[in-house]
Order: C-alpha cells, then structure tokens, then sequence
C-alpha cells in the first residue's frame, strides 16, 4: 500500500484514475454515499498499514458488507473480489476450485490446469504480481477477465459471514492469512505468493453467530460496527436517499422517528425483528419511488405508510404490530 494513501469513509468520487466501475455496481453498492465513523476508518487504515486482515462484526444491515465496496472506491481499485461463506465451505475453496469430477471424466492425458479455477483471494493474490515466467501461473493469470488489471494491482477481498464456515476453516488459514499466499497441489504444489508492495486487502465480516478461534482473531483487526444514533442515521439516509429529500424534509424526519421507535420499543414486546439500516434505507427509497411526498407528515400520508411496511418487518406478527401502531 502507498503509506500516503489513507482511507477516510467519505469519499463522494472516485481518485482519478481509478479503475472504470460498471454502472451496476454504482447502483447497487452506492459506494460514494457510505459513510465510515472515524473509528471504522481508522481500522481499515491500521489494517491496511500492517498488511493484516479486517473482520468487522456488527448486527445485519449496519454495512459490513458494503464496506469493502466503499474501501475499493476511496483507493481507486477495481470492484472487490467476494467470497461467500457457506457451511460446507474449505479453506482451499477461498484460493481456487479444482472440478475433479469433469477432469476424470475426459482423457487422462490432459493435465488438470484446465479444470483450475480461480477464487477470490486466490485472483487477488495472483493480480497482485504479474512479474512471473512460470508458464502455469501466466496461464492462470491469463483466466482471470473480471475485475482485473493487466499490471501489478492491489485488490480488496470480501470474505463475507466468516462465521457461517465450519471451525476448521478459519484455523486453515492461518498461514495463509500472515503470508498472503496459496499452493495447488493438483499442480505439483506450485506456490503464489502475493506482491509485498500490493498485499490484498481482506475484510471479513461476522454476525458474531459463533466464536472463531483465538488464534485467528489474533492474526486480524478488529472492528464492531455500532448501531448508528440519530444524527448519523440521518446522514446516511440522505447520502442515500438524498434524490428525494432534503435534510429538513418532514417525511424523512418522521420516517426515522419512526423507524427508531420500532427499535427502541422500552417495553421490549412490540417487534421479534428489530429492522436495521438497510431495512431503513429500503424503506425510504420505497416512499421515495411510490411518490411520498417529502414536504408532508408521515401520518398525512397513511395509506403510503402502511403499503410499504414490507421493507421494515419480516414476519406476520412484527406486520400485524406495525400496521397497528399506523392505524393509532
């Protein structure tokens, strides 16, 4: 990393120079509205200084995940590289892919590079020093069409809900994780070590749903994302929403009174599902594009209120309060 390059988590454009993003991905990930506290900031810059992974937990919804989107934005680097985690998955299966089966099935005379396929850290590690005249690893490269450059290039990896794997998986890592590198042994054990200069960034989310090892936790950063309070619930809705409202918009202020009191509820019985921010964000686009009116009450507009409900709740006994506090 350039040791005067640092990420603050408020960064509207991209540096120029940056990659070309698809507009897709704009869309979807909104990476030039996330906005970082100084503390998240400050651990991404910590674990980007110090070459080590980044796993943030946090309860769903808080921008775990679109964090990597937004770091991948500010430093002028292509669209993360995503790993999702799964309870079947192996620590190989975060490098690469070897299809054993299509392999047996055609002629034995051919070698298995062709049934190799790239996963996300093992992409990023590979982009990340192209300076290679081993003929497998230039093969390899040369499989590699999405998101990547054909220069040295610094990548940042999502790997995301850590939690979900199985216990061995993390403690399979370990190595791997310190040293940035992967070996194949399907291809006589060659081994990729990622460029020191231009180490991946890897950033691990959890739900925090089961304990991972000590020794793995050791190895990482470690940040918890808080529940946003009031004023940066606002400032996130207009950095996301901010087409339709303005920061005075009577709509806007009462859909997040609202929204926290859905959350705050003293009496602790009003909702199973406490919604989250992106519960919120989805809400507010929902009023936005089914034509609220942002210079009136929530109350006056009822019938809206109560037909886009379905972003907040996600069963029929949280539906069946909240259509009752709206009818009040």
């Amino acid at each position: 990393m350039n040791p005067k390059r640092r990420y603050t988590g408020n960064a509207p454009q991209q540096p120029a120079g940056a990659p070309k993003w698809d507009d897709e991905d704009i869309r979807r990930h909104r990476p030039g509205g996330y906005r970082a506290t100084k503390a998240l900031a400050d651990a991404v810059n910590v674990a980007l200084i110090l070459g080590k992974p980044l796993l943030v937990t946090g309860e769903p919804g808080t921008g775990k995940t679109e964090l990597a989107w937004s770091i991948a934005w500010e430093l002028g680097l292509h669209t993360p590289y995503t790993f999702e985690t799964r309870s079947t998955s192996e620590a190989r299966d975060l490098f690469y892919r070897y299809d054993a089966i299509s392999h047996f099935r055609v002629a034995q005379s051919q070698g298995p590079l062709e049934f190799i396929t790239l996963n996300a850290l093992g992409k990023a590690i590979l982009t990340s020093d192209r300076r290679t005249t081993d003929e497998v690893l230039v093969r390899l490269a040369g499989k590699i069409t999405d998101n990547s450059e054909r220069e040295d290039t610094q990548s940042v990896v999502l790997i995301d809900e850590i939690d979900k794997a199985p216990r061995d998986f993390p403690n399979d890592l370990l190595n791997e994780f310190a040293e940035q590198y992967f070996t194949i042994p399907e291809l006589g054990n060659v081994r990729i070590d990622a460029n020191r200069d231009k180490l991946p960034l890897l950033l691990l989310t959890s739900n925090s749903e089961k304990n991972l090892p000590d020794a793995f936790l050791r190895r990482c950063i470690y940040h918890d994302i808080q529940f946003p309070t009031r004023d940066e619930l606002k400032n996130i809705a207009l950095n996301r929403v901010g087409e339709f409202a303005g920061a005075g918009a009577p709509l806007l202020i009462e859909a997040i009174d609202f929204f926290l009191e859905l959350r705050n509820d003293p009496d602790g019985d009003r909702l199973e599902k406490k919604p989250a921010t992106a519960e919120l964000i989805d809400w507010l686009r929902a009023l936005g594009k089914m034509g609220g009116n942002w210079n009136a009450s929530l109350a006056s507009q009822r019938d809206l209120h109560a037909s886009t409900i379905g972003a907040l709740v996600k069963n029929s006994s949280d539906e069946q309060r909240v259509r009752e506090m709206i009818r009040k």
